[in-house]
């Protein structure tokens, strides 16, 4: 496997690996952008960064007062301003406005991050499902930043409130307790329905619940957006193709997918989810998009999400042994979260609905390669001095293999013909680079821990 090319960052606020990403925009004052589409489309990626490679919302013990932008991560005057030169230099004043196209200022705390204005004819109303978990904290994020109204809906048994905590209070945004398998009644112009526990660990725990959720829920959603004439997106997943016959997957094929294995709850969920989807499509008339996603990772992964990338990442940073299940020889395809994002987005704002789109990255390594190139992260960012080193006389990790799981997929690969295609969409951030910055995250997340 090919390592990429990535800027090591010397402070978890530094994460300047992006700056080497190929085909980032650049706004007008040279700042790093981050979407598809126009720059109105678009977030300056140190924005996305900063709420959660720091921790905004912890002030100094002492003083009580709020850490300071670092220099690297001042926002340039075009973008970001303040209305006087007298006020706080806190991390995310309410008075730190963003104008595209216009400004708006907060009053009521001084911890928000900025988000852009809209007029009232381009703002939307959005409801996320399952928005406190990994994946939907960061589409909540993303939503934010560009001016919409946001309400999460979310039950916590796999999200926490910890990945929202920069946003309750603020006036676009709404949390509720609750669980999509009882009705809601709200209305939205989009749902981005993403409950739904999706790692092996956290799915198998209760798979009884896990396939309510996903047929219930479902329903109840597509219930809601039959009311309202609101858009639908399906979190979809690659699971649905089970262990494929055919490689890399294009959204033609039908998978080959054990129903009653161990994985069954979560797989066979998926594929009925995808069915209610398309049969209120054509019996209702509702306006709906199913997003297949690959395999994904990133900051806000759970520390024991059993999972890949959190394993090995977590494992390494304790020094203990990497486990590899198998002979290490199975294929994954890993792609950074802000790239699921701004695809399941460009999804979304897409017309085209005729059927499911895959989205992932082609690059695909072995589960040995990947444990491997994740060693090699670690150890690149413990002799930079970005993380701590490990305590004195303990050696560093190793590899070991232990036997396989039951029905772990051998080859994962999409075909994102589709995606480049109809949303214009494909992953922009070099693997290496994503698995610096969440690396940086769990150090992080564990010294918290220790601490």
């Amino acid at each position: 496997m090919t390592s990429r090319t990535f800027t090591r960052a010397r402070e978890p606020s530094q994460a300047a690996s992006v700056r080497s990403m190929g085909g980032t925009a650049r706004d007008r004052d040279g700042q790093l952008m981050f979407g598809v589409g126009n720059e109105g489309d678009q977030v300056p990626i140190e924005l996305l960064q900063s709420v959660y490679l720091t921790n905004p919302l912890s002030p100094n013990p002492d003083t009580g007062a709020f850490p300071p932008v670092p220099e690297q991560q001042q926002p340039s005057s075009s973008h970001y301003h303040r209305r006087s030169d007298s006020l706080s230099s806190d991390r995310f004043s309410p008075q730190a406005v963003h104008d595209w196209p216009a400004a708006v200022a907060f009053t009521s705390r001084t911890t928000y991050p900025p988000v852009r204005k809209l007029a009232r004819a381009q703002k939307k109303r959005i409801l996320v499902t399952g928005g406190a978990g990994f994946v939907g904290s960061h589409l909540v994020d993303r939503l934010m930043f560009l001016g919409h109204d946001v309400v999460v809906l979310d039950n916590f048994f796999s999200g926490s409130k910890s990945t929202l905590s920069h946003w309750v209070g603020h006036p676009n945004f709404e949390l509720v307790r609750g669980d999509v398998v009882e009705s809601l009644l709200i209305e939205v112009d989009q749902i981005y329905h993403l409950a739904c526990p999706a790692s092996p660990k956290a799915y198998q725990l209760n798979a009884v619940k896990t396939l309510k959720t996903s047929f219930t829920g479902t329903q109840n959603m597509l219930g809601l957006a039959k009311r309202t004439k609101a858009r639908f997106l399906l979190s979809s997943t690659s699971e649905v193709y089970g262990s494929p016959m055919v490689h890399p997957q294009t959204e033609e094929y039908w998978g080959n997918v054990n129903p009653n294995g161990p994985r069954s709850c979560y797989d066979e969920g998926k594929r009925v989810a995808e069915a209610l989807t398309y049969g209120y499509a054509r019996q209702d008339g509702v306006d709906v998009r199913v997003a297949r996603i690959f395999n994904c990772f990133g900051p806000r992964m759970s520390l024991d999400d059993g999972r890949l990338v959190s394993n090995f990442a977590v494992a390494a940073l304790k020094g203990e042994p990497l486990q590899i299940y198998g002979d290490g020889q199975a294929t994954r395809s890993l792609m950074f979260v802000h790239d699921l994002i701004t695809g399941l987005i460009a999804l979304m704002e897409s017309s085209y609905s005729e059927g499911p789109v895959n989205i992932g990255t082609v690059d695909e390594g072995t589960v040995l390669s990947w444990a491997e190139e994740i060693l090699s992260v670690v150890r690149d960012l413990r002799a930079s001095g970005a993380i701590a080193p490990l305590p004195r006389g303990q050696a560093e990790s190793t590899i070991e293999f232990v036997p396989a799981v039951v029905d772990d997929p051998p080859r994962r690969k999409p075909d994102i013909t589709r995606a480049k295609n109809e949303l214009g969409w494909e992953p922009k951030w070099p693997v290496r680079a994503g698995l610096e910055e969440t690396v940086l995250y769990f150090a992080r997340q564990l010294e918290e821990g220790q601490n």
